[in-house]
């Protein structure tokens, strides 16, 4: 039965069934920042086992992300930023950039796939050959501002997207959607004012990195949540704030900073998501995305650093991004 059924399940890539890409890369097992890190190779390694335990690997399109280039990254960088980075990269050992975020001798070639997986996610959606896609990619992105790496992230993969499809692609609109439980304060700094782009989040507040609740531009659609918020509050905060925003905006295309540390069981964050909360907003996101927008999405991995729950809420989400 097996190989019929994996034929069936190919089938069902290329034919009828929604084409969802899955963008990741060896390098990004090799970025590391110590053993006692949360952010570890093991959570790129726990999404792999939960794909295979799931049996919706063969139902993913795979690609190899590839290495971004310098023009990806000063879309949103400033070149200062880009050179340092560059000059920090150590030969050996471990080089700080702040107290949680480090570089080892791979991590600058693992943040350039991270970019590279989003930029060629946003070419393979744009040009049809998937109809979504979501980047497995590490360091995350969403704290790194246009002028400095921080919170593990080095280059913002999301915010190089938008800005990719804007500028290179000629899309009018985008959004960003994030439901990390940490504010994306990076993409809010690449964006603040941009006609062009509204980004919708949720984030616990008081909580790090102690930003979005203070003069917000107007196409920020920050929403503040205390601790032990649960997922029937976060339903609320789609449908009656976010939706409305999204609608009147009318995007070409939806960007997802995919964080899953807002799960119950997640120790760096104190809220009380569960899988069939990830599962849900990505449905809806996939449905507005299918009436505005194409269905054009690319999604790319943040935050989640309790293994089991992390592997968990992505195959929660990559069922909704596939429609499976």
């Amino acid at each position: 039965m097996r190989p019929s059924w994996r034929r069936a399940s190919i089938w069902r890539v290329q034919g009828a069934h929604m084409a969802t890409g899955f963008f990741t890369h060896s390098d990004c097992l090799l970025h590391d920042m110590g053993e006692w890190h949360p952010e570890s190779p093991a959570r790129l390694q726990a999404i792999e086992d939960q794909l295979i335990a799931s049996r919706i690997d063969a139902l993913l399109v795979r690609r190899e992300a590839p290495l971004a280039q310098d023009a990806d990254l000063l879309r949103v960088h400033s070149e200062e930023h880009v050179d340092f980075i560059r000059e920090l990269s150590p030969q050996s050992g471990r080089a700080e950039i702040d107290p949680d975020t480090m570089m080892n001798p791979y991590t600058l070639r693992a943040a350039l796939r991270g970019a590279g997986a989003a930029v060629a996610a946003t070419d393979a959606v744009l040009a049809g050959e998937l109809d979504n896609a979501f980047c497995a990619v590490r360091p995350p992105g969403h704290h790194a501002e246009p002028r400095r790496a921080m919170g593990f992230c080095v280059f913002n993969n999301v915010a190089i997207a938008a800005r990719h499809a804007l500028e290179v692609h000629g899309l009018e609109r985008v959004a960003v959607i994030d439901f990390d439980v940490h504010h994306g304060n990076g993409t809010e700094a690449a964006f603040a004012n941009d006609p062009r782009v509204l980004m919708c989040s949720f984030f616990q507040h008081p909580f790090y990195p102690h930003s979005g609740t203070q003069n917000v531009a107007p196409n920020m659609i920050n929403v503040p949540l205390p601790a032990r918020t649960a997922g029937p509050a976060v339903r609320e905060v789609f449908e009656t704030i976010w939706l409305p925003e999204l609608e009147a905006f009318r995007p070409e295309m939806l960007f997802i900073s995919a964080g899953f540390d807002a799960h119950r069981e997640d120790d760096l964050g104190g809220m009380a998501l569960v899988e069939a909360d990830y599962a849900w907003l990505t449905t809806q996101l996939k449905q507005f995305a299918e009436r505005y927008a194409h269905g054009r999405i690319v999604s790319c991995l943040e935050g989640g650093y309790n293994l089991s729950a992390l592997g968990r809420s992505v195959v929660a989400h990559l069922k909704a991004l596939a429609d499976i």
